[in-house]
């Protein structure tokens, strides 16, 4: 009788374990596409990370310099000065390396064709899918700006929008001395070495930087308690 009640239960039991076999495969095959998941949501976004923090120093070295002489030439020129410079130094460059082709083309009596084909053979046209995809993507930004301009306009929070007035009036001073294209090379300048310095120097940083926010928080918690709309609202 025990040997007749194994015999029918180890064919459940084999059952029962080659039915987990495709649970376990297909548990196994999830975790494969994550990182394929986690590879295309990274992006540009890990793109701009490496620019910042100059992990490609002749790549970073490069946008750094450019961007930076091209703001430098806005503080001194007009826009359409710039941009024809710029096309016009763009076309020396094509032009002469036309022309050199051709002639050595001519000379060496070669058929080696127009020196851009591998350019112009390229495919650069946008799609309607992605160009839908960006501008769904660029409408969740609008939707959550105008979302918070009206919060902050209308005084859904008055403490939000006192901040908002007293960071606009120290922009006013901030414009008296600086125009926009000063403040735009100051902003580069920051964005390329505060990253790099924060990396280094991370431990002492944050241990200051916890010291204000504690003490900011503190100075708008006193500043709440004294207002009776706000204190009234976090009674509730």
């Amino acid at each position: 009788m025990a040997e007749s009640s194994a015999a029918t239960q180890s064919p459940s039991i084999s059952s029962s374990s080659s039915g987990a076999d495709p649970s376990a495969a297909g548990g196994g095959g999830s975790p494969g596409t994550s990182p394929a998941l986690g590879a295309k949501s990274c992006g540009s976004s890990c793109a701009v990370h490496d620019l910042i923090f100059w992990r490609d120093v002749k790549k970073t070295g490069f946008v750094f310099g450019t961007t930076l002489i091209m703001l430098l030439s806005l503080a001194a020129f007009s826009v359409i000065s710039v941009v024809s410079y710029l096309i016009l130094a763009l076309l020396s460059v094509t032009i002469s390396f036309r022309v050199y082709k051709s002639v050595i083309q001519a000379v060496q009596k070669s058929e080696e064709g127009h020196p851009f084909k591998a350019y112009l053979d390229v495919d650069i046209t946008l799609s309607s899918e992605a160009f839908h995809n960006y501008m769904n993507a660029a409408m969740v930004h609008v939707n959550k700006a105008l979302k918070l301009i009206i919060r902050l306009f209308l005084v859904e929070d008055l403490v939000d929008s006192l901040k908002l007035a007293v960071f606009m009036w120290l922009m006013t001073y901030v414009g008296a001395v600086f125009n926009g294209i000063t403040l735009l090379i100051l902003a580069e300048l920051l964005v390329f070495s505060v990253p790099i310095v924060y990396e280094k120097y991370k431990t002492q940083i944050d241990h200051y930087v916890g010291i204000v926010r504690d003490q900011t928080k503190s100075i708008v918690e006193k500043i709440q308690a004294k207002l009776p709309g706000i204190a009234k609202k976090k009674a509730e």
